[in-house]
């Protein structure tokens, strides 16, 4: 379900909001899902608890998660709530699918595998929507 790279350079906190935000995305994790307790998912992934009660909260903030009495972290929403002005998010949004391209550019690959990579990614979060 979600991992993390204790030897990525990305910061465990920032790998499992990006990993809980895919799963949310795609569908693995719907509205009314239980999210396993802090302790238990930080024991499981080998990192501090409080790693993981940072990245619930941030999804708390975001409007995707939420703590329900006796059931613990559930999902409450496969969108997040607009927090702040859309064009900023927007921006940002663009800023890191610009920095994707450049890094794929410069790793070489042409623009047919770029295209066939982004195509890919699309199909897996919109178009199962499309069926559901």
């Amino acid at each position: 379900m979600l991992t993390v790279s204790l030897s990525s350079p990305i910061p465990l906190h920032d790998q499992m909001v990006a990993g809980l935000r895919d799963l949310i995305a795609a569908g693995t994790l719907a509205t009314g899902d239980e999210l396993p307790p802090v302790r238990q998912l930080a024991a499981d992934l080998g990192i501090n608890l409080n790693t993981v009660a940072r990245a619930y909260r941030e999804l708390t903030d975001a409007g995707l998660l939420a703590s329900v009495r006796g059931r613990g972290t559930v999902v409450i929403a496969t969108v997040e709530r607009a927090s702040g002005p859309r064009a900023e998010e927007r921006k940002r949004i663009e800023a890191g699918i610009a920095a994707a391209f450049n890094d794929a550019k410069i790793a070489g690959l042409s623009r047919d595998a770029v295209e066939t990579i982004v195509t890919r990614q699309i199909d897996r979060l919109w178009k199962q929507a499309e069926h559901a």
